[in-house]
């Protein structure tokens, strides 16, 4: 274990700046060092990290999300409104009818195959956007309109809205069914998510301000309290419909409204822990590729994923419709709105160990996915903020 993660650091680095030299975003190198190293490359990786590959993933989630939390004023967000609920779900309703439309007539799938599929490609990836917005906002591009609020508050809570989607469309291949509750969660989810994740912030923000302690023990309980409530939907979702990942962001946004200067020290340390897990991630991210399949799926899986991205664009075009931003802006929202990488290599291997018969191929449109839309997506916001914003 310990030289994987040695060979996964040191490359991941090494081919990260070789790719910033080249004006390619960073995770292209990172991702690319998981399918050197990964089980279908050099297969250098040890099986230890590869069992533990989906929590470490999650770990580095977690952390740019506290980031995110710790550096997200509440008052910019309300100032996003409609547009930032919209976000939450349209762009993705629009990708999943475009792959319900093309995939039958690229791929010869049926039309349920290619709600799962839509599904699995539905989400925007919160790891490639939440630490370009974070970027953004610090530096002050675009924060007069909340644009990188915008974007950060659908991004978040995107994943839970099409995860629901994919748990509904296989359920009905497997014929277990759909029920109407299963899409009521949605709204609860978010709601309850968001109400601890406040809660359990305003305490801490007291607990802080009346207990002096050092800023790294600070980061050592903000990080232990977010493995617990993200634990806790695991545990308890099923009854009470709960988004862990919504809970810790909502934690960080609550002690940046009650304690802005701490949270400023503490978005720091994150930004140092994020070094290292942006590196964990994408690594692992990049071992779960099977080029394999990818070329087995030929020209037609790439036409589709390009495809659906023009109707995602179009609903994140729609969620934009009466503000007050102007052309630039909306373009730059939708090219933001476009990696895909977490969500995809979590549940893209999924139908397939469900034993469905779509499964070979719905992995193959994920890991796709993943290699066309993270670089390009993370090149366009990097390359086109300055002009667009």
């Amino acid at each position: 274990m310990l030289q994987s993660i040695a060979l996964m650091l040191l490359l991941g680095m090494a081919l990260g700046w070789l790719c910033k030299k080249v004006r390619l975003p960073g995770l292209v190198g990172m991702i690319a060092t998981g399918m050197i190293l990964g089980p279908y490359g050099l297969g250098w990786l040890d099986s230890s990290i590869l069992d533990i590959s989906s929590q470490l993933r999650r770990i580095a989630l977690i952390i740019i999300l506290l980031r995110a939390g710790l550096s997200l004023n509440l008052e910019d967000l309300k100032k996003a409104g409609r547009p930032a609920i919209l976000m939450c779900f349209v762009p993705a309703c629009f990708e999943v009818t475009g792959m319900i439309i093309l995939a039958p007539i690229l791929l010869g799938v049926s039309r349920l195959d290619a709600a799962i599929m839509g599904a699995v490609v539905g989400a925007v990836s919160p790891a490639v956007i939440v630490p370009r917005m974070i970027k953004l906002t610090e530096e002050g591009w675009g924060t007069k309109k909340s644009i990188p609020q915008l974007i950060l508050a659908g991004a978040s809570v995107d994943d839970v809205f099409v995860i629901v989607l994919f748990s509904a469309f296989t359920g009905i291949a497997l014929g277990d069914g759909v029920s109407a509750a299963s899409f009521v969660k949605v709204p609860f989810s978010v709601l309850f998510g968001g109400v601890a994740g406040f809660a359990v912030g305003y305490v801490l923000s007291l607990y802080f301000e009346r207990v002096h302690i050092r800023d790294t023990a600070k980061v050592m309980i903000l990080l232990s309290i977010s493995f617990l409530l993200v634990t806790a939907e695991d545990r308890f979702g099923e009854t009470v419909p709960f988004s862990g990942l919504l809970a810790v962001m909502g934690m960080g946004i609550a002690l940046k409204r009650k304690r802005a200067v701490v949270a400023v020290r503490l978005s720091s340390k994150f930004n140092k822990l994020w070094v290292m897990a942006e590196i964990m991630l994408f690594v692992l991210v990049g071992a779960t590729v099977d080029l394999h399949y990818a070329a087995s799926a030929g020209i037609a899986a790439v036409v589709l994923i390009l495809g659906v991205l023009i109707f995602r664009m179009a609903g994140v075009w729609c969620c934009m419709l009466g503000t007050n931003l102007n052309k630039k802006e909306r373009i730059f929202c939708m090219f933001a709105y476009m990696p895909k990488a977490t969500v995809q290599a979590a549940i893209g291997g999924m139908p397939l160990a469900m034993g469905l018969s779509c499964g070979n191929i719905v992995l193959t449109v994920a890991v796709l996915s993943i290699l066309i839309t993270a670089p390009l997506g993370a090149f366009l916001i990097d390359a086109t903020y300055r002009k667009l914003l």
